[in-house]
């Protein structure tokens, strides 16, 4: 079988689902956005390699998480599971509730000069760290935030955002893992701000948390999304 899927829009996935387009794709397997063919509602199915997902056990496990976690706001819910036949192999994937709005990738792109005014990247992260910090009181983490799996449902004074396709990370501590979800904030929101070619420009307050996106700062400064969501909460511009 091929790498990976690159499945065509059009394509209809086990009678039911019709691909509109792909939103992403990972370590495990790539998410599609369709739609079901007998209601005309919009899902998202994630797709598991088969060499990625070896008796099942990604998916049950990803799955597990996704129930844990499933009253945290900021996730896209996970309805069912669901097997199809591409390139006369199985393949198992996860049908999931479909969040309206831009990728995150796209959103920026849309913004003049392509990033965002620094007002509106601090309330881009704190709406992201609160998210976060949901998963880490219930003893989880996202272990993949990127541009590519942020989905922009509402921006200004208070952004919605939704996350997808979280990653299971084997060999690091839960704590760890949890710690590089804050790391990963703060790189984004440093990166929708134009990075190093603006960060000169940026009020103290912002550097003061951006911390020119180094991760070892970060993980000094910011020990927790609790700390860096107080932080936010409790800054003072000069």
């Amino acid at each position: 079988m091929n790498k990976t899927f690159s499945i065509p829009s059009g394509t209809t996935l086990a009678g039911r689902y019709v691909v509109i387009t792909e939103l992403g794709r990972g370590w495990e397997g790539e998410v599609y956005l369709v739609r079901e063919k007998g209601t005309g509602a919009e899902r998202s199915i994630k797709l598991f390699y088969p060499r990625r997902n070896k008796r099942n056990e990604t998916l049950r496990r990803y799955a597990r998480k996704l129930h844990k976690l499933r009253n945290c706001h900021i996730l896209i819910q996970y309805h069912t599971q669901d097997e199809y036949q591409w390139n006369n192999e199985t393949v198992r994937g996860l049908v999931s509730e479909f969040a309206s709005g831009d990728i995150l990738s796209e959103y920026i792109k849309k913004k003049p000069g392509g990033r965002l005014h620094y007002y509106e990247a601090l309330h881009f992260l704190y709406a992201l760290i609160k998210g976060i910090e949901e998963m880490h009181k219930l003893g989880e983490y996202h272990g993949d935030l990127h541009e590519g799996n942020i989905i922009v449902s509402k921006s200004g004074l208070e952004y919605s955002l939704k996350l997808f396709d979280l990653y299971h990370w084997r060999d690091h501590s839960k704590p760890e893992n949890q710690l590089d979800d804050v790391v990963e904030a703060i790189k984004i929101t440093y990166r929708l701000l134009g990075g190093s070619k603006t960060y000169a420009k940026l009020p103290q307050t912002m550097k003061d948390i951006l911390l020119a996106g180094r991760k070892p700062a970060i993980k000094k400064t910011f020990r927790s999304a609790a700390k860096l969501r107080e932080h936010i909460e409790h800054m003072s511009w000069n």
